[in-house]
């Protein structure tokens, strides 16, 4: 009897198995179908390329190393925007797919995967290169290829949170190489963002009445010091994302927002999806201390002036890099031209996707024209 129910027991066991392994297989398989990898091509009425059209996956060297971008643009004789994303090592472009941003009909798009991040993720990359300073380095050197391959004086650079903290800065160390520096969800001084979203975050909670998170979040109070303590990181994306002040106002999880869609993603590889996820990780180890980096450095004392027109987009909801240190930031900031902040009354950290339509209005009617008509009035 024993052995009976002993073989019985194993039989069960390898059915299990053997039905997980199916699933496996089958996920699998759902996961290579939806990983072509490649670009979607800009197509005419007629279903042909459209002409003068750019739709592609490249890799270059930078300073050392191979980085990997997508350049998407309906006519690559319109102006080149190169983008820079967040995280520290969170490409952006994926999100076109849920977010499309319409910026490829007006613009040459580039978006560019940052060392050690997504197309440019390698475990060959130095830890000693993993520096903000050279970081600045390669977006003006991405900056230089652009200019050369496609025959322009100067292009528009936009940084995206992380991405504000390099991308400014490449502008004022080369503004010779930039018509104008966009600056979406920009970074000031971060570590003080921190707790502005928290006392923020508290508030809310008292209001609606969840107890759950306020006591959790009560007993994990940022500091002013790095690293932030591990138990106020592990709420972190939790509660901004639960409030509509995280990645974007809508989005609540990022589990479902933004974990989950990568998979999804029709453009990369199911290799390039599993070391988009890697990438995420190298870049926030605490070997090269990007996030501290990030988290440390004052850009309002640091970057206190630029030569070529700034402007701001800024989502009102935004706490991930609070929305009234961005604005305290952009009033403190001189420049040579002109400025314009811009406040997304419907978005939280990424105007661009969540409201693309107002986004493509600003870049036409007073970027591309050196104007400030359409921002805020004070």
């Amino acid at each position: 009897m024993f052995r009976f129910k002993l073989q019985k027991m194993i039989n069960m066991i390898w059915t299990a198995l053997g039905f997980l392994m199916a699933i496996s297989l089958v996920l699998l398989g759902i996961l290579l179908a939806w990983s072509p990898g490649r670009p979607q091509s800009f197509l005419d009425e007629t279903g042909q390329p459209l002409v003068d059209s750019l739709s592609e996956k490249i890799h270059i060297q930078i300073n050392g190393v191979a980085q990997g971008m997508f350049i998407k643009s309906r006519n690559i004789q319109h102006p080149v925007l190169l983008f820079v994303h967040g995280g520290p090592g969170m490409p952006e472009y994926w999100l076109t797919q849920r977010y499309p941003t319409g910026l490829e009909d007006h613009f040459t798009v580039v978006w560019w995967e940052q060392r050690g991040a997504g197309l440019s993720y390698s475990l060959d990359i130095s830890s000693e290169t993993m520096t903000a300073e050279q970081f600045i380095a390669d977006t003006i050197e991405v900056t230089r290829y652009l200019l050369k391959r496609f025959g322009k004086e100067k292009i528009y650079l936009m940084g995206h949170s992380w991405g504000s903290t390099i991308g400014i800065q490449a502008a004022a160390q080369a503004p010779e190489l930039y018509y104008a520096y966009i600056g979406m969800g920009q970074i000031s001084y971060q570590l003080q963002s921190e707790q502005l979203a928290y006392e923020y975050a508290l508030e809310q909670y008292r209001n609606n009445g969840n107890l759950r998170i306020l006591r959790k979040l009560e007993a994990a109070p940022p500091t002013m010091t790095v690293p932030l303590p591990a138990a106020y990181d592990a709420l972190r994306d939790e509660y901004m994302h639960d409030l509509g002040i995280g990645t974007t106002h809508e989005m609540k999880s990022v589990i479902t927002g933004i974990f989950l869609p990568s998979w999804q993603f029709r453009e990369y590889t199911l290799a390039e999806k599993v070391n988009l996820w890697h990438g995420k990780i190298y870049s926030r180890s605490r070997d090269f201390s990007l996030w501290e980096t990030m988290l440390t450095t004052d850009l309002s004392q640091q970057v206190t002036e630029l030569a070529i027109p700034v402007y701001f987009f800024h989502g009102q909801y935004d706490y991930t890099c609070a929305y009234p240190l961005a604005r305290a930031y952009f009033d403190k900031l001189n420049t040579t031209p002109l400025k314009g902040f811009y406040t997304f009354e419907n978005s939280a950290h990424s105007p661009i996707f969540e409201e693309p339509e107002k986004a493509q209005k600003i870049l036409l009617e007073d970027v591309l024209n050196r104007t400030n008509s359409l921002a805020d009035k004070r």
